[in-house]
């Protein structure tokens, strides 16, 4: 079997980064909202401000002019543009193209019109609708058929574009509720790209060690969604009765039903254990541990079960503080950040998983470093 390398990074934040105290404003306000809910934002904004912790957002938006300056294609085209100079690649050297994010409703999808944008004139190619764990899923594709010699070059990119979802001209404002206007405080927009190949074993990168996969939601309600059917709707009913609002419950405690495994841990911990026994992991091997959780309090909650398992405090990875929770592509951001601005030495491994909450899908990716100077 071929080896996987991670051999070039990229990354795309639109627009200014916007402060915390910003948000409301930048977003638009969205004065026809019931007062309830309106009282709600106010009385909430500072006890959402300590639980997130998070000091900038990104949109892909003019707010004074409310013009679009990005979509999920240019900004997932930016972002590959940058991993593949990185990795000294021109787009036609890419043979395979997965792209994952959290909804896509275009057709055609966006990989084809990535392809296009790129210039890229055949190539292998996925889109891959799958929330949070779009981005790993999209990496274990590409990695698989790499390994198999199928694929020479991937490029694996995932996008989202949130922020028209969250702004008052989206809204049936009459129709809001608190799990909607919730998602204002940690969602904004971004993209990220990889290059994965097999034919560069020379460069040094992240050599792709293993993959986890799992959905674990048969059984557990879903804390994230839409109330679109599973077929196309009327736009004048999807409006009428706000079925195109996305909410997040944000009232179920992390060790409740919903989110525990019957051990009584978090589904999460009992997740990365599988993992771990799956992949033969040593936690001694561990130089980062990626945390993609859109809140310091979960992640601090989260915390203790993670010590538990044997990976140090010193090894947990997180830069959402300052990018900001653009959803799947914090994934390959944060590659982007260790492959750019940490010293990597060789053998130093990074482990990352997540836990997404739609229907509790988990994914992970363990990644060894090569072809550094110890």
């Amino acid at each position: 079997m071929r080896a996987a390398k991670i051999i070039g990074t990229g990354a795309y934040l639109p627009g200014d980064p916007v402060p915390f105290d910003e948000i409301q404003r930048y977003l638009g306000d969205i004065p026809e909202a019931p007062k309830r809910v309106r009282q709600w934002i106010d009385d909430m904004t500072s006890v959402m401000k300590d639980m997130l912790a998070m000091e900038n957002y990104y949109y892909a938006f003019d707010s004074k002019t409310r013009e679009f300056t990005d979509d999920n294609v240019t900004m997932s085209v930016k972002a590959a543009k940058r991993a593949l100079d990185a990795a000294g690649l021109k787009p036609s050297d890419i043979d395979l193209i997965c792209y994952g994010s959290a909804q896509q409703n275009q057709m055609p999808p966006a990989s084809v019109r990535i392809q296009e944008a790129l210039g890229i004139e055949d190539c292998a190619e996925f889109s891959i609708c799958s929330n949070c764990t779009s981005a790993y899923k999209s990496l274990f594709i590409a990695s698989e058929l790499i390994k198999t010699g199928y694929a020479k070059r991937a490029l694996v990119i995932s996008s989202n574009m949130i922020s028209p979802a969250m702004m008052p001209e989206y809204y049936n404002q009459p129709k809001l509720n608190r799990e909607t206007v919730f998602m204002r405080w940690f969602l904004c927009d971004g993209a990220a790209a990889i290059v994965v190949s097999g034919y560069d074993a020379d460069k040094p990168g992240l050599v792709v060690e293993g993959n986890y996969l799992e959905s674990i939601g048969c059984r557990r309600e879903s804390i994230m969604h839409d109330n679109r059917p599973a077929r196309p709707m009327s736009p004048l009913v999807e409006y009428e009765t706000a079925a195109h609002h996305v909410q997040q419950s944000f009232r179920n405690a992390l060790h409740s039903g919903t989110f525990q495994d019957a051990s009584g841990k978090s589904v999460m911990f009992a997740g990365m254990k599988r993992m771990i026994a799956k992949l033969g992991l040593t936690l001694g091997d561990i130089r980062f541990m990626q945390i993609n959780l859109p809140s310091k309090q979960i992640t601090e909650i989260l915390l203790e079960e993670i010590l538990e398992i044997g990976i140090s405090r010193s090894a947990l990875y997180t830069k959402l503080n300052k990018l900001g929770y653009c959803g799947p592509p914090m994934a390959f951001m944060c590659i982007d950040q260790i492959m750019r601005h940490e010293n990597l030495k060789n053998n130093e491994k990074i482990l990352s998983f997540v836990t997404e909450v739609s229907k509790f899908m988990q994914a992970g990716y363990l990644l060894r470093a090569e072809g550094y100077s110890n």
